[in-house]
């Protein structure tokens, strides 16, 4: 079960003009904003349980996500993990969990995939005949044969992220974060990705948090979606819900799809 309980987050943004001058002010006083990336955030998640966290640009997902892997530090608020403390108990944490970013590897970029494999391999201490049966369980889901032994940095934008979710499995986590698993890719991946990412939860009971900006991914995959905005949890219900607080709003487009709805919500919400 994942649970947090009004979490907040902000960072210190350095900010100057244009120009040299400007520039060299800089080096002796430097001009700060802070920037609320979460505030009072609060839901639970349970196990098994597949959901779509959603929201504009700088709502404050990627930090929800590093919060929930340990990666960040809040400011204030309580955050448990299948028991855990992420920040608190990171070692034994990450053992448990896996973690996709979009637009960040963890495969080393000039040696071939199944070196990486490998690596991860001795990192998690994974033993011998599990890592051997998740490997040819992963390798045969995700068409990976032809690729285990190329490079990652000739691999095309949708064979290194199967490769990437590959990785973030082989020590068989019970909770898998996705942010933005699918950006880039093109229709043929997308849907090799979804499917994956469905049997996963279906078969291994898996909880999984999704952040995408891809509506169809959502529609797709989850029942459940969190919206976030500004840092704040906006609404936690179903795209049911999401349809019909659209139409609440008096938003014109909402019954003509996803992306519409999202988009009016975000407009009508103030949240772009």
């Amino acid at each position: 079960m994942i649970t947090m309980e009004n979490v907040c987050k902000s960072y210190k943004v350095a900010k100057r003009n244009a120009g040299m001058k400007e520039a060299c002010k800089a080096l002796f006083r430097r001009e700060t904003e802070t920037v609320k990336a979460l505030s009072d955030v609060s839901f639970t998640i349970n196990d098994s349980e597949m959901v779509g966290y959603i929201g504009p640009n700088g709502a404050g997902k990627s930090s929800t996500i590093k919060i929930l892997s340990g990666i960040l530090t809040p400011e204030s608020g309580n955050c448990l993990v299948d028991g855990r403390v992420p920040w608190k108990n990171r070692i034994e944490h990450v053992k448990r969990i896996g973690v996709v970013f979009g637009q960040r590897s963890q495969l080393w970029w000039d040696v071939p995939v199944i070196d990486s494999f490998e690596l991860l391999k001795d990192i998690y201490s994974i033993p011998k005949n599990e890592y051997i049966n998740n490997l040819e369980e992963l390798t045969g889901k995700l068409k990976l044969n032809e690729l285990l032994r190329t490079p990652v940095r000739q691999l095309s934008l949708g064979q290194r992220m199967r490769c990437e979710i590959a990785a973030s499995l082989l020590h068989s986590p019970k909770i898998l974060f996705l942010d933005e698993p699918t950006i880039g890719l093109d229709a043929v991946s997308k849907l090799a990705v979804r499917d994956f990412i469905m049997n996963l939860n279906k078969e291994h009971k898996t909880t999984i948090i999704l952040t995408t900006h891809d509506m169809q991914d959502i529609e797709a995959l989850t029942r459940r979606i969190i919206l976030i905005g500004k840092g704040r949890v906006l609404m936690d219900g179903t795209i049911d819900d999401m349809r019909r607080l659209a139409a609440s709003n008096e938003a014109s487009d909402a019954e003509k799809s996803l992306d519409k709805i999202v988009a009016a919500l975000y407009q009508q919400l103030n949240i772009l």
